[in-house]
Formats: C-alpha cells, structure tokens, sequence
C-alpha cells in the first residue's frame, strides 16, 4: 500500500511544471516559445539564465525529493527506484498539462543523485563534458543516460539495474524527435535562441 501511495504521490510532485511556473512569472508562455518543450532549455533559449538554473533546480528537486520521502518509508531498493521513475513520468506526462511534458533528463538526474549517487555525479560529468564540446544539450542527454546503466553496473548495487534502465529507455523515447534532428544537423545547440 505503501508503494502504490508513494508511487502516485510521486507521479503528482513529478507533475509540477516548474518550468512552465517560472515562466509563466515572466509572462512567457514556454509552450508557444521556443521549442515548445518545458525543461530548463527552453526556459534557458527564451528567457535566460537565471529563470533556466531555478528550472534546473526545480526539477531536479521533483525526482530527488520523491526518492527520499520513499526512503523514509524503508520500503526498499527496487520499489525506491520506482517511485523515483514515477515521478519522471510525472514530469513527463504532467496531470496538469493534459499528461504532456517534458523529457525528463533533470528529474532523471534528481532521482540518481539520491537513489544512486555516484552514478548520478558521473551521468552529471559525462552530461557536462558532453554539451561543453557540442553545445548539444539533448546529445549530452544521449551519451550520459545512454552510458549510465553500464555506470551504475559497475559502480552500484544490481538491484538498482531495472530503475537504471528503465530511466535511460524512457528518456531516449522521450528524445526521439531530437534524434532525428541530430541525425538530420538541425538541432539547436545552446546558446541559440
């Protein structure tokens, strides 16, 4: 029971369109700006820096926060996990945007900082490294999350693989159309309004 509960707690705290909010503060409407999408790069391309990072910040806050009221509850490794993706796909199929969203790479973030630490510090590294030499944010996403199930392999408890995956799987579907942009040389790097 405790599961289910926290499960749909997370989804609702997942949903909050931080970006949306800070936007709407500023009197921008992200989805008609930009690339329409919701997440700290769109915040970043159309209204700056500052609003961007409590963006970032925001929902980064959504997932880790999901994932330490469900250690709270000690309910265990896996379901923790679970509870933490649910509150991406909160983010992601927001109940207060008619289950649309974002794409979920700070939410995803936010829940591996706590669920797995080090994992998340090194998906953070190769994220950073990434857009620093393409200026690409979502290939940041592809390669970070792309290689973080082997990192979390490697550095962390094989319980946790599921989660792992399941994060990475659902950002790259999320990313889709971003692939095809990439493949195509149309996508937008940062910086660019």
């Amino acid at each position: 029971m405790n599961i289910l509960f926290l499960s749909v707690l997370a989804f609702l705290l997942g949903s909050i369109p931080t970006g949306i909010i800070i936007a709407r503060i500023l009197g921008v409407d992200l989805k008609k700006i930009g690339s329409g999408n919701i997440g700290a790069t769109n915040v970043l391309r159309t209204t700056g820096k500052w609003p961007a990072l409590l963006t970032l910040a925001g929902d980064i806050a959504k997932g880790s926060a999901a994932v330490l009221v469900a250690r709270r509850f000690e309910i265990g490794i896996l379901p923790e996990g679970i509870v933490g993706l649910c509150a991406v796909l909160g983010h992601n199929f927001s109940i207060f945007l008619g289950f649309r969203g974002g794409k979920g790479v700070a939410t995803s973030i936010g829940v591996l900082c706590i669920y797995a630490p080090q994992t998340g510090i090194v998906t953070i590294i190769i994220w950073l490294m990434t857009v620093l030499v393409t200026r690409y944010s979502s290939l940041g996403a592809l390669v970070s999350f792309g290689s973080m199930p082997v990192v979390l392999a490697v550095l962390d408890h094989n319980a946790k693989a599921p989660v792992g995956i399941a994060l990475a799987l659902l950002l790259f579907v999320r990313h889709r159309e971003n692939i095809v942009r990439l493949i195509r040389g149309t996508e937008s790097k940062i910086g660019n309004r």
